[in-house]
């Protein structure tokens, strides 16, 4: 390599020399000055010296002029090719500093729950790019979804026991978003022991997260306000929850004193788990389960002639991407056809979408064709989203992942 193909540095707080990675003339500087946390790829100067960064690499990022911007982080195999770890154009990221971004996640989190069972970091919004965290007591799963927690994973779990005083912790490198940083995929048991699936008190009842072997970290907490809501309306109600997993809706319910309800999925091992959250409860002779294509027993359930009190379906995300969008929006659809017509006359229908293309105002039409399509009217009684442990950054507030309607039908 010759020394015109070295990356342009910088030094540190230190005095250590770091790379300098530079803002196209046409990039919006402001954007990033008023906290926009992400630099695309054609927003950045990819010289010989940028493409030969490692992933991961924290450098100093200038604007066209060469006025230091921000610390960020760069990897020049993701779209997103930097992501602004701080403002401070020379602050040093180290354990330390991981460390003080975990104390100030943690302070929220002990004023909003009473247990330590929450989504502690969510990325961005909690000052650590493409880093997630759940927290099961002593327990806590760490997903790296960007290079650079990849990279300093070791000063991650460090800090994050120094701080929250978890004795185990796993790294689930799982995702989609692992692929788009070029990180492969595994789960890994990083300090601790695992003996089995960890009961996760919420909302009354009680779920079964396998932080091992289950989907994501275990458990979406994501849900937890729209558990709550489903809760209230489902006293000496029949329930159907659909697309179930470990019983989100299903137990919730249960909890608020359901006189029964049916958890579907396609996933056996969920199932169990559901069943075992159920025993736990002291509920599991209200508790039914149904394996299989969440559309096709729908449609079973209809030529049986089932009808509902409350049906809610969350299922997985049908748009993922922009490329994905319009065929999601159908499957949405679809899934409020053929659930509408199982809520008993006067009942609710709750739907769910966690895809990120789909924003709010597509989903809910989306629901309302599909309910109008089932032969059914309903009005809208609730739009619910993440709960305040999945806090989000003004500047990406569109891009709000998770979206709850429920609907009372005629």
């Amino acid at each position: 390599m010759s020394a015109t193909d070295l990356p342009e540095t910088t030094p540190d707080d230190d005095g250590r020399a770091r790379p300098v990675v530079r803002l196209r003339p046409k990039a919006e500087a402001r954007a990033i000055r008023h906290g926009f946390p992400w630099v695309y790829a054609d927003e950045l100067v990819t010289d010989r010296r940028t493409q030969a960064l490692a992933g991961g690499t924290i450098a100093t990022l200038e604007d066209a002029e060469r006025r230091p911007l921000a610390t960020v982080t760069v990897n020049p195999k993701s779209k997103i090719i930097a992501r602004v770890m701080s403002r401070d154009a020379g602050v040093e990221i180290d354990r330390a500093w991981i460390a003080e971004r975990i104390a100030h996640a943690l302070e929220l989190r002990a004023r909003l729950f009473d247990a330590p069972f929450y989504r502690l970091i969510h990325a961005e919004a909690d000052g650590l790019p493409g880093v997630i965290v759940d927290r099961f007591g002593d327990t806590a799963v760490i997903q790296p979804t960007a290079a650079w927690s990849e990279t300093m994973i070791g000063d991650i779990t460090s800090a994050l026991t120094d701080v929250t005083g978890v004795t185990t912790i796993v790294k689930n490198g799982s995702g989609r978003a692992r692929g788009l940083e070029g990180l492969n995929e595994e789960t890994v048991l990083l300090s601790g022991e695992v003996t089995g699936p960890i009961p996760v008190p919420m909302n009354g009842a009680i779920y079964m997260a396998d932080v091992l072997g289950g989907q994501k970290t275990g458990l979406f907490f994501d849900q937890r306000p729209n558990h709550a809501f489903a809760a209230r309306l489902a006293k000496g109600a029949r329930v159907l929850d659909v697309f179930s997993h470990v019983g989100g809706f299903a137990l919730a319910a249960l909890a608020g004193g359901a006189l029964s309800a049916l958890s579907v999925d396609a996933s056996a091992a969920a199932l169990d788990l559901a069943g075992q959250g159920a025993k736990a409860m002291g509920a599991e002779a209200r508790f039914a389960t149904r394996q299989g294509d969440a559309f096709a027993t729908l449609e079973a359930l209809a030529a049986e002639g089932e009808t509902f009190d409350l049906v809610v379906c969350d299922p997985p995300a049908f748009a993922p991407n922009k490329q994905a969008l319009e065929a999601g929006l159908r499957a949405y659809e679809r899934v409020a056809k053929l659930a509408a017509p199982l809520v008993a006359p006067g009942g609710y229908l709750g739907l769910c979408s966690c895809s990120h293309a789909a924003d709010l105002v597509q989903f809910r039409a989306a629901c309302g064709r599909g309910i109008g399509k089932g032969g059914r009217r309903g009005q809208i009684i609730h739009t619910g989203y993440a709960g305040p442990d999945h806090p989000m950054l003004p500047q990406l507030a569109e891009t709000a992942y998770l979206k709850s309607l429920f609907f009372r039908l005629d």
